[in-house]
């Protein structure tokens, strides 16, 4: 095959798309190079279609192996093994965009494969390998309605910068990556600092914009290379048994698209189903019993859409911008750190905070380097949650994405380390789920973190908002539940204070949207979120002024850098000592930050003794706690708090004359003493008697 290759200045450094150097037996096969860094994404597509499938089977997969960055990987096996959070949510990011501008009805697997081949460690691979699976597509004979364009946009103080560098994002109020074809947008994801409506649409805007230079270099390179597309026969759902069951069921389909109940709507829809295969699926006959499952979905899809769409009426009777009602909770659970419980319609979040120390902070070893978190939210699914029986088993995609988005929601209002030095976990059991319980998970966390006492700037609360788009009319939804969601065109995820945005996340069904659009349904989330807010306030406003009662307390000390040495003593032995004859937990910081934590207030204020008086410089009048190392006949040598030892002549342990210290002391005792002096030479001389 032959080597192509195109390039264009964006953001201040060339991105280079190349194609025909690697992975010739792939279908389409992309590099693509910004900087140092490098992303190889590969599209196949199988030889033949599946067979009864519902939903388009394509999968997508982000790698990011360690030599990339020149590294080994630790472990025992040296080897890069399941993939890491970050890989998952890339993955996600890929996939999203790209799902809907598959044709209708082309039911053959789809493979798309991103590796970072190399990474420079200043850029994040994530929209670039985007932007090599559109292009992979593209080029490939696989059917697709791309290209589409992606770009990363923060704001900082010289404006909207495109592609930014890890470290201008840490130092931006917002972060914002957009995709979108000529004609709109297709999917957003971002988080900001309690940012306006108003600027993130001057955002999107600005990137939309600026996105469109990557799709003139994809289609620059399809036109050096494209492979003619394949041709395939729709696999669609036959119109001649659509009308079948409609002619006998639809009145009863209808009034089944009316029931507001989730599991009451199911279990008719069940019974119809079962009805209409005793009826049709006979012997001889060519109609199967999914046939008959795809056929009542195709009319209750558009059932349910033309009833918002010309008579704005939603299958539990709510108008366009209602809520559903929501009821709040704090303080549910007896032995828990903080706990929230927030339900909304039939969706329920039960969420536990957990405060720690640094030592339990996570850490995340990626291509960037390895940094800590602070701040866990932790999203968890189970499947009773919707009435049904599955295998338990690690956290899927889904999780860890809704999961990353609530923590990306909350993590803005979070405190400094320096103000609340907790490690803090957040766990959302979702116990009931009929629509948006990401969102659900927002506010039941925000609960959760103001019962556990953690001083949030401000509450968050978040609201998904769903679409039902024809040609040009179109209606906008508040607060979507399940079936919306199914038969809908949008889910539009926003989060957010009273004062602005903290997260926001936009997946399409449907090929784009156009800003108006989008400008309609932040105006129309903005206004939702205020409502749910006002629900919350009613049960917590303000975090609570003291942690539970099984909560470590953590105090922090500051002490000279070159003491820290000498607190942690040879091999450890000083601080193990500490730590094991008072139970305190203690976290030393490189800067002299060293602290504290227990669930009990005299174990810690014992560690906090003993670290002052090793670390605190010697000097007459100190009075501390010794141990007798030895004794003589005319002292006892005793060893203080800091490991140094120091002598109480025999004079100095009662105002009553003292022969012999044999009867006195022993090997071991330990008493107070006072420092009376210090020589020249730095000897210790002490009193037990001036100390008592």
């Amino acid at each position: 095959m032959t080597q192509e290759r195109v390039e264009v200045l964006f953001g201040g450094q060339n991105i280079i798309l190349e194609t025909g150097k690697f992975a010739n037996q792939a279908d389409g096969a992309v590099t693509v190079r910004y900087g140092g860094t490098v992303v190889l994404v590969t599209a196949c597509v199988s030889k033949e279609p599946r067979e009864d499938m519902s939903f388009f089977p394509l999968t997508v997969e982000y790698q990011e192996k360690t030599y990339a960055a020149g590294r080994i990987p630790g472990g025992f096996f040296k080897r890069e093994g399941r993939p890491s959070e970050n890989e998952i949510l890339t993955a996600r990011l890929i996939d999203r965009p790209i799902r809907p501008l598959f044709p209708k009805g082309f039911y053959y697997d789809v493979q798309v494969m991103s590796i970072v081949l190399s990474s420079d460690g200043e850029y994040d691979p994530d929209v670039l390998a985007v932007i090599g699976a559109s292009a992979a597509l593209t080029i490939s004979d696989i059917p697709f309605h791309g290209p589409i364009g992606v770009i990363r946009v923060i704001r900082s103080n010289d404006g909207f910068l495109i592609n930014p560098s890890y470290k201008q994002r840490q130092e931006s109020d917002l972060d914002l990556v957009i995709v979108g074809t000529r004609k709109g947008i297709v999917m957003l994801e971002g988080n900001a600092r309690q940012i306006s409506e108003e600027v993130i649409l001057k955002a999107i805007d600005f990137g939309f914009k600026n996105l469109q230079a990557t799709i003139d270099l994809q289609e620059s390179l399809a036109a050096k290379c494209a492979k003619k597309k394949m041709q395939f026969d729709p696999l669609l759902v036959s119109e001649e048994l659509i009308s079948k069951i409609e002619d006998s069921s639809l009145d009863r389909i209808k009034k089944i698209c009316q029931i507001g109940n989730k599991e009451q709507r199911e279990e008719a829809e069940l019974i119809i189903k079962k009805e209409l295969e005793t009826e049709l699926v006979t012997e001889g006959s060519e109609i199967t019993k999914e046939d008959i499952i795809l056929a009542i979905e195709k009319i209750v899809n558009k059932q349910v859409r033309a009833s918002i769409l010309e008579k704005n009426i939603r299958v539990d009777s709510r108008t366009l911008e209602d809520i559903r009602p929501i009821t709040c909770e704090v303080g549910v659970l007896p032995r828990t750190h903080g706990s929230g419980l927030f339900t909304r319609g039939q969706t329920q979040s039960l969420s536990i905070t957990t405060l720690g120390t640094r030592s339990d902070e996570q850490m995340i070893d990626a291509l960037e380097g390895e940094t800590f978190k602070s701040f866990m939210l932790h999203y968890s699914f189970p499947p009773f949650s919707v009435g049904e029986i599955k295998p338990v088993r690690g956290p899927g995609r889904r999780e860890i994405g809704h999961g990353a988005l609530a923590e990306k929601s909350l993590s803005v209002v979070m405190p400094a380390k320096d103000k609340f030095p907790y490690t803090v976990r957040v766990v959302s059991e979702i116990l009931e789920s009929n629509g948006s319980s990401s969102m659900a998970t927002v506010c039941a966390a925000t609960l959760s973190l103001m019962d556990a006492g953690v001083p949030i700037s401000d509450p968050v609360a978040g609201v998904a908002l769903g679409l039902v788009k024809e040609n040009d009319k179109y209606v906008l939804l508040t607060d979507i539940n399940g079936l919306e969601d199914h038969h809908g065109d949008m889910d539009f995820k926003v989060a957010g204070t009273k004062a602005g945005v903290t997260a926001i996340q936009l997946d399409l069904k449907i090929e784009c949207v156009n800003l108006d659009l989008l400008k309609k349904a932040l105006e129309q989330s903005h206004k939702a979120r205020l409502q749910i807010l006002d629900k919350m306030y009613q049960v917590i406003s303000a975090p609570r002024q003291n942690l539970s009662d099984y909560a470590p307390r953590i105090t922090s000390l500051k002490i000279k850098q070159e003491k820290i040495g000498e607190l942690i003593g040879p091999g450890g032995k000083t601080i193990r000592k500490i730590i094991d004859s008072t139970g305190a937990t203690i976290d030393i910081e490189e800067d002299g930050t060293v602290l504290v934590a227990s669930t009990e207030a005299e174990k810690s204020n014992k560690a906090i003794e003993m670290i002052n008086a090793i670390v605190q410089e010697l000097e007459v009048g100190q009075v501390f706690t010794a141990k007798v190392k030895r004794i003589t006949n005319f002292g006892a040598f005793c060893e203080l708090p800091s490991g140094k030892e120091g002598l109480v002549h025999i004079s100095e342990f009662s105002n009553k004359f003292i022969k012999s210290l044999d009867n006195e002391v022993k090997l071991g005792d330990e008493f107070k003493v006072k420092v009376i002096e210090i020589d020249e030479l730095g000897r210790i001389n002490l009193s037990k008697k001036q100390a008592e």
